[in-house]
């Protein structure tokens, strides 16, 4: 059975394969400068990944924060810290982020979930 971190990255992929086969340079611009905003710089990546976390609860997009998860995840980000940071955007978005906050838990077990099967199989 396909889990969630499997279904959201497979869909992801093909509609952004899809959106960049078109010719449209606002858009490739717009996907670059995302790529790019989250590069070494400044300030590490995994601080930008918890940064952009906050942002993506504050303004309940569920697929920002599913991505944001796992790069934070992928970047060694601990669940300590991510409850940490969801509680920042829980508070300064107030509770109508809190049904966004479940789902943005549910994703990290998921991905913990996700992590442990892949280490027993290999």
């Amino acid at each position: 059975m396909t889990n969630q971190v499997d279904q959201f990255n497979a869909y992801r992929s093909k509609m952004n394969e899809k959106i960049l086969t078109e010719n449209n340079k606002v858009i490739k611009r717009i996907f670059n400068l995302d790529t790019n905003a989250f590069t070494e710089g400044a300030l590490d990546k995994k601080t930008k990944e918890l940064l952009g976390l906050v942002a993506s609860v504050v303004l309940r997009c569920d697929d920002c924060v599913r991505y944001h998860l796992e790069s934070s995840y992928s970047q060694g980000v601990t669940k300590d810290q991510i409850m940490e940071t969801l509680s920042i955007g829980t508070l300064i978005g107030g509770s109508i982020v809190i049904p966004h906050l479940r789902r943005a838990y549910e994703y990290w077990e998921a991905l913990e979930e996700k992590s442990v099967t892949v280490g027993s199989d290999q």
